[in-house]
């Protein structure tokens, strides 16, 4: 019987060597106001780099300009590259490796604030810009798979070690995966192998721009948490077919829906009040009177996508990193033990950057995050744990 491997011993990702198996997961850091890296930025990694993560994770670097939820948002082309190698200078500094999160945002993506009109498998409302999506035509679809591969071309440039391709969450490709959103009759949507094509013509294409110089790893919907929507039956045989194709490293495994279900991801307290107080006048009026039918209570439980992972470590061969209720050591340790090689942190380490150098210090250390997501809201203000802040203004006037 094999021995499950230590969390803080270092491990290879494809071909880079980190100093251990915790990654900081992506989140939308909103330190970004001209699309461009910012000092805040930067230092908000080298945080999570000195705080005792493997590696950290920038989110979201779309790779066209209408592919981002937000205009502020950060879209891979030459003029942001000295900015990212400064990033991730930084964070190589600290003695972590870095990971540029690349994708296209699609139904998900904001036009009323981008300007450009939001991309999807066909015309649906967006809930969020109160707008229509556009159908991506061939043309779309062929420009953002190059798109793909020139913006990993791009990250090697500016120094990063891996890429990780968004799969999730209904952003385009995930989009494409679903058979509630995509009833296309061409040749990308219909059935399975249909509706997965641009998953691996996307994954294809990072490969050859990067070859074997830095890691590609795949954020891949187990299922979206929507009726008719994609579900872990598909999503297993897909990552079967990504492993087949050789174009990844890892997946890292995630679930909902931004633009449908956005809690079934998170889990834990739903801070009604403070996601409502973020958007303009109508739309503040209808989250607050019906907001509870979009975003929905599940209740929060350590390692609590672990259950749907098992199915994807029964089917693969290949790395695969555990995400969602990674708080502390004994989830950690589940994850090695049930054959996950990786997990990624989020909240917990919004709240403290330094707990995996505390955890490696002290197994018995808990995490404070209290799953409240009051961090959530604040992603276009820059995001952070609310309670670590107020905890930190109240001790400057102690």
């Amino acid at each position: 019987m094999s021995t499950a491997p230590e969390i803080f011993a270092p491990a290879r990702l494809g071909p880079v060597r980190l100093r251990n198996r915790i990654i900081k997961a992506a989140t939308f850091e909103g330190r970004t106001p001209h699309a461009l890296v910012t000092d805040e930025l930067i230092e908000f990694h080298r945080r999570q780099a000195a705080g005792g993560v493997g590696m950290s994770t920038v989110a979201y670097c779309a790779v066209a300009p209408e592919g981002r939820t937000d205009r502020h948002q950060i879209w891979m082309r030459p003029e942001a590259l000295a900015g990212l190698r400064a990033l991730t200078e930084a964070v190589h500094a600290e003695g972590a490796a870095v990971s540029a999160q690349l994708g296209h945002a699609g139904p998900v993506a904001n036009s009323m604030s981008t300007g450009l009109p939001s991309l999807g498998p066909g015309r649906r409302p967006n809930p969020l810009s109160l707008r229509l999506t556009r159908a991506a035509t061939g043309d779309d679809l062929s420009r953002i798979v190059e798109a793909h591969g020139q913006a990993a071309r791009l990250a090697i440039e500016a120094g990063f070690d891996a890429v990780e391709v968004h799969l999730g969450h209904n952003y385009l490709v995930s989009a494409f995966l679903s058979p509630r959103l995509n009833r296309r009759t061409d040749g990308y949507g219909g059935n399975l192998e249909g509706r997965a094509r641009l998953a691996r013509e996307v994954l294809r294409a990072v490969r050859d721009a990067v070859g074997d110089r830095i890691a590609i790893v795949a954020k891949l919907n187990m299922d979206d948490g929507v009726p008719g929507g994609f579900w872990l039956d598909e999503s297993v045989e897909v990552a079967r077919m990504l492993e087949a194709d050789g174009s990844v490293d890892a997946l890292e495994l995630t679930a909902g829906s931004s633009l449908l279900n956005p809690m079934y991801l998170f889990t834990g307290d739903v801070p009604l009040r403070e996601f409502a107080a973020t958007f303009p006048r109508p739309q503040r009026t209808a989250i607050r009177l019906g907001g509870r039918a979009f975003l929905k209570s599940y209740p929060y439980r350590d390692a609590y996508l672990l259950s749907s992972a098992r199915q994807f470590r029964a089917a693969l061969r290949m790395p695969l990193i555990l995400l969602g209720g990674i708080s502390g050591r004994p989830a950690m340790e589940l994850a090695m033990a049930e054959g996950f090689e990786f997990v990624a942190m989020a909240r917990a380490l919004l709240r403290e950057p330094d707990l995996p150098l505390r955890l490696r210090a002290d197994p018995d250390t808990r995490s404070l995050c209290i799953h409240c997501n009051k961090c959530m809201p604040t992603i276009y203000s820059g995001t952070r744990c609310v309670l670590e802040t107020s905890e930190l203004a109240h001790s400057r006037n102690i």
